[in-house]
């Protein structure tokens, strides 16, 4: 789930939990791009990396032309561009927060591999 189902608003990760340990922690936890995917395009892009590239193979397993996955997957890279251009925003705005004392740089160094999946 990436939208609260009540407004239609993103949503955040705040409280991860070790199923180990039973530790937990509360916090601003970030997503990384693949994760802020809509379920659809989620499952496209493992389906490509299934089918090691494969865009007939994909095509073929979903029963869709291939200029029907062609146009899905034209959209799943421009989301992924968008998200990536977003991320470079907010990485330039922790740095300035950091530079202007708002933001510690160890939390903006977590946040920012956070965005990168790191």
């Amino acid at each position: 789930m990436i939208h609260c189902s009540s407004c239609g608003g993103d949503l955040e990760v705040a409280r991860v939990h070790c199923t180990r340990c039973q530790l937990s922690y509360d916090g601003a936890f970030g997503r990384p791009r693949l994760a802020r995917l809509d379920g659809e395009q989620q499952r496209l892009a493992e389906d490509i990396i299934l089918a090691a590239g494969n865009l007939k193979e994909v095509a073929g397993r979903l029963g869709i032309s291939y200029p029907t996955l062609r146009k899905r997957v034209d959209a799943l890279v421009a989301s992924l561009a968008d998200l990536g251009a977003a991320d470079e925003v907010s990485t330039r705005t922790m740095l300035d927060a950091v530079e202007a004392g708002r933001m510690t740089p160890e939390y903006a160094a977590r946040r920012i591999r956070e965005l990168s999946g790191g």
